[in-house]
């Protein structure tokens, strides 16, 4: 692959979650094998897929790509080729419906889920995955990607599929994609991060990404508390959102001492990128002199993929990638996917989802109000919610869209 083309293969990949795992990068140098012959006999993996040869293992067809990538143009003319694959009238959120047991999936939206894992964190993502499936996804039976810097195992292959009601799709990241860059000091890196535990990156320019239209963030061990009863993605695209969260807070500023004057660069260099009507006064309150360091908590995340290849994220991705923070600092996924949001889009295509009671260690998005949450079957505890908290940017959120508070969120200030 010539080298431009790499290079643009490794900002895709940046710009979709961040900084991959450090030990991803540890351990890159050990031979990967490859994928085990998977035992068929005892079990049918209905609707399961392995990437980047994207297979009919049962059910319907996983979609356009049924074969392999071979090149960068291919791959982006599946990009291009994305769109969504209903056209009906999207569901509206129902304040007091229970879970049905017969929601057509007719209408579908171009969607999956996606997680990074390693084979070892299957354990631990099974209970994400039944928590996903039980409030929500049983409904819908939307896909599931799987990444890793590794071949998947049967064993991994044969639990997740059985969980999940969608069809399933496993793929191994490329080292190039999660490599060290040509102009990174590997030596520098490991002397400013030697005690950094890891570096993550879920997705880039995947040949399975590629055919989806819009993702939603899945790590292990989450809880999503109460009945999810409309389709999210259908509410983002009827309402043009393109991204969304359920958590915010500020970020340690010792781990980006130098991320906001890469912004500001990029900001001088590219105006065009940034939106009339954007969240400038989220990040600061001296129009853009200084960041305050507030962030979307980007293990939840619901949004569209046409905007993480927009060039307006690219570019911006690119000048950060420039300039090496992400190597020799702690520059993660969350504040740069927050930053691009409130820079690049409107204020008002970006979502808080009150209603997807969430939950990933320490903190919990507990919808504030008794009532939403009897209709809900919610089992948050109230006192746990960290929205009004002092750490919390959610209540700064709501002041710049000129958003009311719920009634009772006073009581869940402390």
């Amino acid at each position: 692959m010539a080298a431009g083309s790499s290079r643009i293969l490794r900002y895709l990949l940046f710009a979709f979650f961040g900084v991959m795992v450090l030990y991803f990068i540890s351990s890159s140098s050990i031979p990967r094998p490859p994928i085990p012959a998977i035992p068929t006999e005892g079990f049918n993996w209905k609707g399961s897929t392995e990437g980047p040869t994207v297979e009919e293992v049962g059910g319907e067809k996983p979609g356009a790509l049924n074969g392999q990538i071979t090149s960068t143009a291919a791959a982006q003319a599946s990009v291009a080729s994305s769109q969504p694959v209903g056209t009906e009238a999207p569901m509206s959120p129902k304040p007091s419906a229970g879970l049905s047991h017969t929601v057509s999936t007719e209408g579908k939206m171009n969607a999956t889920f996606v997680t990074l894992a390693r084979n070892s964190d299957l354990w631990e993502i099974v209970k994400s995955i039944r928590q996903v499936e039980d409030r929500f996804n049983r409904n819908y039976h939307y896909d599931w990607v799987f990444l890793n810097d590794k071949p998947f195992d049967s064993t991994f292959k044969k639990v997740t599929s059985a969980l999940i009601s969608g069809t399933t799709h496993y793929e191994e990241i490329p080292e190039e994609h999660w490599s060290y860059p040509d102009f990174i000091d590997q030596e520098k890196a490991r002397k400013v991060r030697e005690d950094m535990a890891e570096r993550k990156i879920i997705y880039g320019d995947s040949p399975i990404m590629n055919k989806f239209e819009w993702y939603w963030r899945v790590e292990p061990s989450i809880e999503l508390y109460c009945d999810v009863t409309y389709d999210p993605f259908k509410f983002m695209a009827d309402n043009k959102k393109k991204y969304s969260f359920v958590l915010s807070l500020y970020e340690y500023v010792e781990t980006i001492p130098t991320l906001w004057d890469s912004t500001k660069t990029y900001m001088k260099n590219h105006p065009e990128h940034l939106a009339k009507g954007n969240a400038m006064e989220w990040l600061s309150g001296d129009d853009g002199e200084t960041y305050n360091h507030c962030h979307f908590w980007s293990n939840f995340e619901i949004g569209n993929l046409n905007w993480l290849r927009s060039p307006a994220y690219i570019d911006f991705f690119e000048q950060l990638d420039k300039d090496g923070g992400f190597f020799y600092e702690r520059w993660g996924d969350a504040p740069v996917h927050s930053i691009a949001a409130a820079l690049t889009l409107k204020k008002e295509e970006i979502h808080f989802f009150n209603d997807i009671a969430y939950y990933h260690v320490p903190f919990t998005h507990c919808p504030t109000g008794d009532q939403f949450r009897l209709d809900h079957k919610c089992h948050c505890n109230p006192k746990d919610n960290f929205d009004w908290k002092g750490y919390s940017c959610t209540a700064r959120w709501f002041d710049l869209n000129k958003m009311e508070k719920p009634e009772g969120w006073e009581d869940e200030k402390n």
